[in-house]
């Protein structure tokens, strides 16, 4: 089914469970968000890769958590990839859509040719935190680096820092649609064992990178065949399935997982969006006093700030900013 030249699914995120294995998961397809993304910036090809990765995490990660306001992922290493930022903000209202967006800090200088996008990353920390709005203190967790790829890192996450195995299989890149140009596309489904009482670890530290936690050490005896089978069914979904313009997400999951009695939620739909505004640059910008502002005032006589985001670009009167501005 296609609504013009979009697909039905696309740009969606499905939840789903498995009531035989009491497993709970997502299914995401983002095609016109996620190139949305990347149209805010010039990457190339290996930083298009890894905030695409990025992005497709977040939005499966972020529609597992009932959201007041945002969540975010925070990549950051000692390579010539310095930074990797995404946010999801949960919708406003039900039935509203959900809004991504990312960027990346990279070494505009260095040679990215030939090298694998995730070693561009180096040593570091994968981070997520939720931010629930006014009044509620941000939550942030955080783990090293580890593994092949930012999904080993986001599976090494919540094994340590949750301890909640989870299991993530992605595919994304560039595809053409008949009569299309190329564009991003990304899909990829999530697993996660139902949440119990705090799990029982046996001996010290576990069977991943460094001795770090992985998802299958947090398993009881009698939960560790019906997780494994899972897994391996999940092991066989193929990039066509996953990025899907001929498969809907409930089609993936009877291929995948009939035998599992997959149940399937409303769908949330995600679009591309940025909450920058003048106002914001100038709330961040108050807590600054007249000379620090003087010092980031142009030779034209204005201040300047961009979006990383979306590009989106404020020229301000630095009369007007600062502490104490509200005031002159």
């Amino acid at each position: 089914m296609t609504i013009g030249t979009k697909i039905a699914w696309d740009d969606t995120v499905l939840p789903f469970q498995l009531d035989h294995s009491d497993v709970r998961g997502r299914v995401a397809r983002l095609d016109v968000a996620l190139d949305s993304v990347l149209k805010q910036h010039a990457y190339p090809p290996q930083i298009e890769a890894l905030v695409a990765e990025a992005t497709l995490l977040t939005a499966l990660i972020g529609q597992m958590i009932k959201l007041r306001w945002k969540l975010s992922l925070q990549i950051r290493g000692n390579g010539p990839v310095s930074l990797i930022a995404t946010d999801y903000y949960g919708p406003t209202d039900d039935g509203e859509p959900a809004r991504v967006r990312a960027y990346a800090g990279y070494d505009r200088a260095a040679d990215l040719s030939e090298a694998e996008p995730f070693s561009l990353i180096g040593e570091g920390f994968f981070a997520i935190l939720i931010d629930q709005g006014e009044g509620t203190v941000p939550y942030q967790g955080i783990t090293p680096i580890a593994g092949s790829s930012l999904s080993d890192c986001a599976e090494t996450y919540f094994a340590q820092s949750e301890q909640l195995p989870t299991r993530f299989q992605l595919s994304f890149g560039k595809t053409t649609l008949p009569g299309e140009l190329a564009a991003w596309r990304a899909g990829g489904v999530m697993l996660q064992m139902m949440p119990k009482a705090s799990p029982s670890i046996q001996g010290e530290g576990g069977s991943g990178v460094g001795g770090l936690l992985a998802h299958q050490d947090l398993l009881a005896d009698d939960e560790g065949e019906s997780w494994a089978r899972v897994n391996i069914l999940l092991d066989t979904a193929e990039d066509a399935e996953l990025l899907g313009p001929d498969v809907a997400p409930t089609d993936l999951l009877v291929r995948l997982f009939h035998e599992e009695q997959p149940r399937v939620f409303d769908p949330q739909p995600i679009r591309f969006g940025c909450t920058c505004s003048e106002d914001r640059v100038r709330q961040s910008l108050s807590i600054y006093g007249q000379e620090d502002i003087a010092e980031m005032t142009t030779d034209e006589g204005v201040l300047t700030a961009d979006c990383q985001f979306c590009g989106a670009h404020y020229v301000l009167d630095p009369k007007t900013l600062g502490v104490g501005a509200d005031d002159a």
